[in-house]
């Protein structure tokens, strides 16, 4: 019998981000966005670089929300991992100084535009904090 909740845990090559028992997961993957469930069917998708991961946790009302660079998501039994080469969860970013980022990305790619991920990234960490972009 497959258990109420998920099993979630959010981690980069530095630390684990968020760990704990989640109603539900949504990320953004290359094949488009994917909310999982409880009972949902096995799957691995590779992470949108510069897009926000939500999760909904069992004991709070609010959605745990998190920029996530490139990495994985995968899903098995009522587990889901996410393996993200770099993550912020919303709550802990610095909001001017991730606007910041987010000015010098767009004045780098008007100089160089293969610097699309550097502002890829700095508007997910602004979407990860709840701000409009």
């Amino acid at each position: 019998m497959a258990s109420a909740t998920l099993k979630v845990g959010l981690v980069s090559p530095e630390r684990e981000i968020w760990s704990g028992e989640a109603e539900q997961v949504i990320a953004q993957t290359i094949e488009g966005e994917m909310g999982i469930l409880v009972g949902h069917v096995p799957v691995l998708g590779v992470l949108v670089d510069g897009s926000v991961v939500r999760i909904k946790p069992v004991d709070q009302s609010d959605w745990v929300t998190a920029m996530v660079g490139s990495g994985f998501f995968s899903v098995a039994g009522d587990e889901v991992a996410v393996l993200a080469e770099q993550a912020e969860l919303g709550a802990m970013i610095d909001v001017p100084a991730a606007r910041a980022a987010l000015q010098e990305a767009l004045e780098a790619e008007a100089r160089a535009p293969e610097t699309v991920v550097a502002e890829r990234r700095a508007r997910a960490r602004l979407r990860a904090a709840g701000e409009e972009v």
